[in-house]
């Protein structure tokens, strides 16, 4: 009779070696699914900004006698307060609505429209909205860059400096994230 005929059930080494395998592979899923839930936080984000800024670049091209209200403008830190016309149920002048513009284009930054336990929830992390232009306004090419707050440090997009300097992406912004759309005006508002 042979000696290996005897033995029944797994040695404790071989127990340990399958616990160490399924161990690993285990925590191979685990980091996967962090990469994935950041990954998808990381679209989101970029198609929120997409999004803002296709919105209101059309709000600039419906108002072109108010460029100029427009350029140079630099929001996003939720300090505007909302204006006294209200464009939505008045009627209001081209004034009035770059006025109204500003406020909505901040708000759909800083996410106002979600909120959870009194914090805004439903804007990009960390916001920072920028238009330039020509400087007196009227037709011209006009930049729209947003920047936010990402998750994994990665060298600063030097393509402007929409949000730098302000202490929120990182001591050498490595955690800011850019989008930016260049579009051109004309006096009618049209391509």
């Amino acid at each position: 009779m042979s000696l290996f005929t005897k033995q029944k059930g797994s040695s404790l080494i071989e127990v340990l070696v399958a616990v160490f395998v399924v161990s690993i592979g285990l925590l191979g899923v685990a980091r996967m699914e962090i990469f994935s839930t950041q990954s998808g936080y990381a679209a989101i984000q970029r198609t929120s900004a997409a999004n803002i800024a296709h919105d209101f670049m059309e709000k600039m091209r419906a108002n072109p006698s108010e460029l100029a209200a427009y350029a140079g403008l630099a929001l996003g830190d939720g300090s505007l307060a909302m204006p006294a016309a209200d464009c939505r149920v008045n009627n209001c002048t081209t004034a009035d609505i770059a006025t109204w513009d500003t406020w909505v284009w901040e708000q759909q930054l800083i996410g106002s429209a979600e909120v959870a336990a009194g914090v805004n929830t439903g804007g990009l992390a960390d916001p920072r909205g920028c238009i330039t232009g020509p400087a007196a306004g009227g037709p011209g090419e006009y930049t729209i860059a947003i920047a936010w707050r990402g998750q994994q440090s990665q060298p600063n997009p030097a393509t402007t400096n929409c949000g730098e300097g302000e202490g929120l992406y990182g001591t050498g912004e490595e955690y800011r994230r850019v989008l930016t759309m260049t579009f051109f005006v004309s006096d009618d508002g049209v391509i």
